[in-house]
């Protein structure tokens, strides 16, 4: 009922919003050097089995050898089928800070303000409205703050695409339409997309969504993709899910470990969570620890929840089990699923989670590629 209404609601014409001029720093949400949502200190605070630990707040790298270019997810409640450029803090700006400003610790960030499809949009699409043009917009958008930062920022220097979600689904486009077979494909070290189906045929890394860019399939490569959907374990993605199922024959949806790059098993995660969130979750809001309230914004677990790859036909996701122990401090449960009108929708998934959970592990292997490219470029000794 509540999606028809919006449905509805969104058929009433809406002016569309200003295009964006990326040449301006105004319509950047975060760029390197100045004080924006990516510069931000985060408090964190560790959560342990014997509860609350150590305290400390995100950094900014000082002269990172790399650049990030980030996408953030559907975030946006404006009116109409495109939001605006005027980012909320509850929507845009919590997203980025969430998924992404604890990167500008290992790369400069970048963040193009996009005319994104709005939540409203999505709650249309799913009562069978047609938003074609409206997703046409907001990649148009994306595409030239891509052409914009190549023109103006880049410079030669290697980067790493990260999105979530209708984030991902932009990077996916860019990637095959602006990457690719193309000169620049050189220069990208990790795109990583989760949140959005990468296809590719059964048994296979690439051939699918994308030409000649793969899933990657060990740790440490580079010009590749890794991309999951994150659903709790026992609950694998329904027949015509809306992520982690393929419907046309002979393909599946991709799945990298985001933790272990093609890990078979089981991988336990290093984990970021936004104690303060307000999305329900399935059994009930968390008690993070028994020993109370979280003592700052974010927490940190690592071990609390681990994650494997599972390909079985056209079926492919990242399988989520909490290692809970009713024994120590810390929570025996964890949320992502989406939830609407009091309902959790079975073929999304954890889709709230997917970068969250293994926010540290990204990290520190984009961390680990940026070392990697200091090294081959620091100017060598004279002998």
């Amino acid at each position: 009922m509540m999606f028809g209404v919006i449905a509805a609601l969104l058929g009433m014409t809406a002016p569309t919003p200003a295009a964006p001029d990326y040449s301006k720093a105004a319509d950047w949400l975060c760029l390197p050097g100045r004080k924006d949502v990516c510069s931000t200190a985060l408090a964190t605070t560790a959560l342990n089995p014997d509860g609350y630990g150590s305290r400390a707040n995100s950094e900014v790298a000082g002269d990172p050898p790399i650049d990030c270019f980030y996408v953030y997810p559907t975030s946006s409640n404006d009116d109409g089928l495109n939001s605006d450029l005027k980012p909320d803090k509850g929507g845009e700006m919590l997203a980025t800070e969430n998924e992404f400003a604890r990167f500008a610790s290992v790369c400069r960030p970048f963040v193009p303000l996009y005319r994104q499809m709005t939540l409203g949009a999505v709650a249309a699409y799913a009562t069978g409205a047609d938003i074609k043009s409206a997703a046409d917009l907001a990649y148009g958008d994306v595409r030239q703050a891509w052409r914009t930062y190549l023109a103006k920022y880049n410079r030669g220097r290697p980067f790493v695409l990260i999105g979530s979600s209708q984030g991902s689904l932009m990077l996916q486009q860019l990637i095959a339409n602006e990457i690719e077979g193309k000169p620049i494909a050189r220069q990208m070290k990790l795109a990583i997309i989760p949140g959005f189906d990468v296809f590719v045929p059964y048994r296979k890394l690439v051939g699918g969504t994308f030409k000649s860019t793969p899933l990657c399939s060990r740790p440490g490569e580079t010009g590749c993709v890794i991309s999951w959907n994150s659903f709790r374990e026992k609950n694998p993605p329904p027949r015509g899910a809306m992520f982690g199922y393929a419907e046309q024959p002979g393909m599946t949806v991709g799945c990298v470990n985001p933790a272990d790059p093609g890990a078979r098993g089981s991988v336990p995660f290093d984990s970021y969570w936004y104690a303060m969130s307000s999305f329900p979750v399935p059994g009930g809001p968390i008690q993070w620890s028994s020993e109370g309230p979280p003592r700052t914004p974010y927490l940190r677990t690592e071990g609390l929840v681990s994650g494997k790859c599972i390909n079985d036909g056209p079926r492919g996701y990242l399988e989520i089990h909490t290692n809970a122990d009713p024994k120590d401090k810390r929570t025996d449960r964890v949320g992502g699923e989406v939830g609407i009108g009091g309902m959790f929708l079975p073929g999304w998934g954890m889709h709230l989670s997917n970068m969250p959970e293994v926010e540290g592990d990204l990290i520190r292997e984009v961390g680990e590629i940026g070392a990697s490219v200091r090294s081959r470029t620091a100017p060598r000794p004279a002998h």
